[in-house]
């Protein structure tokens, strides 16, 4: 049985404070010994996500933008992947709508429900409130899907989703932000597709597992087969009840890699 790894990153594979992946070296090395796939799945974008790639020495296929769409790098394990969609150098999967279909949406609706996306943020803004570098912010700007949002009254986040369900759109939260983002996608949405590929590419069944600490991360642990729910900022657990779950001890890089070890 082969396994492949997907994981969120914020406050999971990179700590919530720093965004370091260092205490995961470990683990890290032993997956790509293994040639086990790491797939990165966030809300974060393809351009973050590319660039994160670079710095942790792998090719892999990733899920952005919460679910919205899954990539395949091109020549990926010599793979067959001509059925799906191609643009620039991927095969793609698009589960989300358009990033003008959502920014149409907020803009109808941002003065009424005092919301801030990171649309209308500067970027001293974004690094205030995201706590990212300069080069990570502007690249955080770079969306194809979806916007991540603060709101003034957390208490308006049902009425504004009840609004939304009319434009197709949903609302779900991340670590620090909502997001607006298509009513057909999420993280588990798009998981349960790629492992579809991925055993329909290896022809044999897939041992999935998912690492995650937030909400927006549910919906990937309903769809693999070990959900490891990573201790998050705050020393607590995201409230999950599925069987299939493992608790790290530990937050961010160094509970994420205390469960690949347990768990490869």
């Amino acid at each position: 049985m082969k396994t492949v790894i997907f994981t969120d990153l914020d406050g999971t594979f990179l700590n919530h404070d720093n965004y370091s992946f260092a205490e995961a070296e470990e683990s890290i090395e032993l997956l790509k010994s293994k040639k086990i796939p790491i797939v990165f799945t966030t809300s974060k974008t393809r351009v973050e996500v590319e660039k994160l790639q670079e710095k942790v020495g792998i090719t892999e296929p990733f899920i952005i933008e919460n679910g919205a769409a899954i990539f395949f790098p091109k020549n990926y394990q010599n793979f067959n992947l001509s059925f799906l969609d191609q643009l620039d150098d991927y095969y793609l999967y698009q589960l989300g709508l358009t990033y003008g279909k959502i920014l149409e949406f907020y803009n109808k609706y941002k003065k009424e429900f005092g919301m801030l996306g990171f649309s209308e943020m500067s970027i001293d803004e974004l690094i205030k409130y995201t706590g990212l570098d300069k080069q990570s912010a502007i690249l955080s700007k770079k969306r194809d899907f979806t916007e991540p949002f603060l709101i003034e009254d957390d208490s308006l986040i049902e009425k504004l989703q009840n609004i939304a369900s009319n434009y197709d759109i949903k609302i779900t939260k991340g670590g620090r932000f909502y997001h607006l983002i298509g009513k057909y996608q999420d993280k588990g949405l798009a998981v349960k597709k790629a492992i579809e590929i991925f055993e329909d590419l290896y022809g044999v069944k897939i041992d999935s597992i998912g690492l995650g600490d937030g909400q927006n991360d549910i919906a990937m642990f309903e769809n693999v087969k070990k959900a490891v729910i990573i201790k998050n900022h705050k020393n607590d657990y995201v409230e999950y009840f599925g069987n299939n779950q493992q608790k790290s001890t530990y937050q961010g890089s160094k509970g994420w890699n205390e469960m690949v070890l347990k768990n490869v």
